[in-house]
Protein backbone atom coordinates (compact mmCIF):
# COMPACT_ATOMS: atom_id res chain seq x y z
CA UNK A 1 0.00 0.00 0.00
CA UNK A 2 2.51 2.17 0.95
CA UNK A 3 4.32 1.53 -2.69
CA UNK A 4 1.06 2.02 -4.61
CA UNK A 5 0.88 6.07 -2.62
CA UNK A 6 4.04 6.77 -3.43
CA UNK A 7 4.19 5.72 -7.12
CA UNK A 8 1.06 7.72 -7.24
CA UNK A 9 2.33 10.73 -5.77
CA UNK A 10 5.47 10.49 -7.80
CA UNK A 11 3.02 10.22 -10.94
CA UNK A 12 0.94 13.66 -9.30
CA UNK A 13 4.36 15.52 -9.18
CA UNK A 14 5.54 14.59 -12.40
CA UNK A 15 2.01 15.51 -14.20
CA UNK A 16 2.27 18.82 -12.07
CA UNK A 17 5.83 19.68 -13.22
CA UNK A 18 4.69 18.72 -17.00
CA UNK A 19 1.58 21.40 -16.94
CA UNK A 20 3.95 24.06 -14.70
CA UNK A 21 6.49 23.47 -17.53
CA UNK A 22 3.94 24.36 -20.47
CA UNK A 23 2.97 27.43 -18.93
CA UNK A 24 5.88 28.75 -17.58
CA UNK A 25 9.23 28.86 -18.64
CA UNK A 26 12.51 28.94 -16.86
CA UNK A 27 14.86 31.55 -17.97
CA UNK A 28 18.88 30.40 -17.32
CA UNK A 29 20.58 32.62 -20.01
CA UNK A 30 20.79 36.60 -20.35
CA UNK A 31 20.11 36.31 -24.28
CA UNK A 32 16.75 34.63 -23.55
CA UNK A 33 16.24 36.58 -20.71
CA UNK A 34 16.61 39.98 -23.29
CA UNK A 35 15.15 38.15 -26.42
CA UNK A 36 11.98 37.44 -24.08
CA UNK A 37 11.92 41.54 -22.95
CA UNK A 38 11.51 42.33 -26.71
CA UNK A 39 9.40 40.54 -27.84
CA UNK A 40 5.65 41.63 -28.68
CA UNK A 41 3.32 41.66 -26.06
CA UNK A 42 3.74 41.18 -22.21
CA UNK A 43 5.45 38.93 -20.21
CA UNK A 44 5.87 38.76 -16.62
CA UNK A 45 8.86 37.62 -14.59
CA UNK A 46 9.55 35.88 -11.16
CA UNK A 47 12.77 36.27 -9.69
CA UNK A 48 13.44 33.76 -7.34
CA UNK A 49 15.40 31.49 -4.76
CA UNK A 50 15.59 27.74 -3.88
CA UNK A 51 16.63 29.30 -0.45
CA UNK A 52 13.61 31.74 -0.34
CA UNK A 53 11.14 30.92 2.29
CA UNK A 54 8.38 33.67 0.38
CA UNK A 55 9.30 32.84 -3.15
CA UNK A 56 7.94 28.99 -1.97
CA UNK A 57 5.66 30.65 -0.34
CA UNK A 58 4.42 32.73 -3.44
CA UNK A 59 5.36 30.08 -6.24
CA UNK A 60 1.99 28.20 -6.27
CA UNK A 61 0.23 31.23 -6.60
CA UNK A 62 2.18 32.38 -9.95
CA UNK A 63 1.63 29.01 -11.27
CA UNK A 64 -2.13 29.43 -10.90
CA UNK A 65 -2.21 32.46 -12.15
CA UNK A 66 -0.61 31.58 -15.58
CA UNK A 67 -3.01 28.79 -15.71
CA UNK A 68 -6.04 31.29 -15.51
CA UNK A 69 -7.79 32.28 -18.94
CA UNK A 70 -7.76 35.70 -17.88
CA UNK A 71 -3.96 36.10 -18.67
CA UNK A 72 -3.73 34.40 -21.21
CA UNK A 73 -2.12 37.07 -23.29
CA UNK A 74 0.83 37.43 -21.14
CA UNK A 75 3.51 34.78 -20.84
CA UNK A 76 5.18 33.69 -17.70
CA UNK A 77 8.70 32.86 -16.96
CA UNK A 78 10.78 32.43 -13.85
CA UNK A 79 14.48 33.12 -13.07
CA UNK A 80 16.50 31.80 -10.05
CA UNK A 81 18.84 34.27 -9.08
CA UNK A 82 21.70 32.05 -7.94
CA UNK A 83 21.39 30.19 -11.35
CA UNK A 84 20.56 33.03 -13.67
CA UNK A 85 22.85 35.76 -11.48
CA UNK A 86 23.34 37.48 -14.79
CA UNK A 87 19.84 37.71 -15.83
CA UNK A 88 18.94 39.02 -12.01
CA UNK A 89 21.68 41.85 -12.68
CA UNK A 90 20.13 42.59 -15.54
CA UNK A 91 16.57 43.34 -14.50
CA UNK A 92 18.28 45.36 -11.47
CA UNK A 93 16.78 42.66 -8.96
CA UNK A 94 17.24 43.32 -4.96
CA UNK A 95 14.79 41.47 -3.49
CA UNK A 96 13.15 37.93 -3.79
CA UNK A 97 10.72 37.31 -4.73
CA UNK A 98 10.02 40.30 -7.13
CA UNK A 99 7.63 40.03 -10.16
CA UNK A 100 8.55 41.93 -13.25
CA UNK A 101 6.11 43.22 -15.96
CA UNK A 102 7.29 43.94 -19.42
CA UNK A 103 5.58 45.04 -22.43
CA UNK A 104 7.22 45.30 -25.92
CA UNK A 105 10.47 45.71 -24.49
CA UNK A 106 9.75 48.27 -21.73
CA UNK A 107 9.56 47.51 -17.95
CA UNK A 108 5.74 48.39 -17.04
CA UNK A 109 5.66 47.34 -13.53
CA UNK A 110 7.06 45.44 -10.71
CA UNK A 111 6.24 44.33 -7.27
CA UNK A 112 8.59 42.97 -4.54
CA UNK A 113 7.31 40.42 -1.75
CA UNK A 114 5.06 37.38 -1.52
CA UNK A 115 1.59 39.21 -1.77
CA UNK A 116 -0.74 37.84 -4.09
CA UNK A 117 -3.17 41.15 -4.31
CA UNK A 118 -0.18 43.04 -5.37
CA UNK A 119 0.92 40.39 -7.95
CA UNK A 120 -2.72 39.79 -9.33
CA UNK A 121 -2.75 44.00 -9.20
CA UNK A 122 0.39 44.22 -11.61
CA UNK A 123 -1.21 41.06 -14.14
CA UNK A 124 -4.58 43.39 -14.49
CA UNK A 125 -1.84 46.58 -15.90
CA UNK A 126 -1.71 43.82 -18.91
CA UNK A 127 -5.44 43.99 -19.11
CA UNK A 128 -5.69 47.60 -18.95
CA UNK A 129 -4.66 50.39 -21.86
CA UNK A 130 -4.10 53.51 -19.35
CA UNK A 131 -0.52 53.31 -19.50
Amino acid sequence: MAIANMLMASTVARARLAFNNMIITEVTRLRQYNEIINDDGYSIFLFWATWCGPCRMISPVFETLAGKSEYASVKFYKADVDAASEVAQAAEIRVMPTFVLFRDGKRVGSVSGANPLSLEGLLAKADSESF
